[in-house]
């Protein structure tokens, strides 16, 4: 923690305060953004019948899972979790089925359709990648971005967990 005290102040304290608060704000907007680049890859595919929040919880949707925890992994809210699940569901991306055990749990899985879907999402996003970050010096750079944001990320679950932040 000192370390990390001794770097912010060799930064200056309203730098660092400065950046924190301005990749705050660009995370969010950096969603927003990536939720347009999925819309025009759906068009591209010609997708029609779900929307880039779906596409997204589609592609969450890795291996057979319960709802609950796709919830918790994914980070989607359990309100519209539901309704994007039936919208899936109703245009053929995914199975759902209840448990055997315990009629509240639902497990989903991709469907043959929803399988296909994102393969072929994948292979645009590759393509992407290959585009944006071709360079050695592009690729230690987001390297480096990897790194900070998941750094980040457990600084804010550590802070939702334990109510306050620690050293990461």
């Amino acid at each position: 923690m000192a370390a990390n005290s001794q770097r912010i102040e060799s930064l200056g304290a309203s730098s660092a305060v400065d950046s924190y608060i301005g990749l705050t704000r660009l995370v969010e907007r950096l969603h927003r953004r990536f939720l347009d680049v999925v819309k025009v890859e759906l068009v591209n595919l010609d997708v029609r019948d779900i929307n880039p929040v779906q596409m997204l919880l589609l592609s969450d949707i890795d291996e057979e899972t319960s709802v609950r925890d796709l919830t918790r992994r994914a980070y989607h809210l359990g309100s519209s979790i539901s309704y994007n699940l039936k919208k899936l569901d109703e245009c053929g991306y995914i199975e759902q089925e209840r448990s055997a055990h315990d009629r509240r749990s639902v497990r989903v899985r991709r469907s043959e359709k929803g399988e296909s879907l994102c393969a072929a999402l994948r292979e645009r996003e590759r393509g992407q990648a290959e585009e944006i970050f071709s360079s050695e010096a592009a690729q230690s750079d987001l390297d480096t971005a990897h790194t900070m944001l998941r750094r980040l990320e457990q600084s804010w679950y550590n802070y939702v967990q334990a109510g306050h932040f620690s050293g990461t």
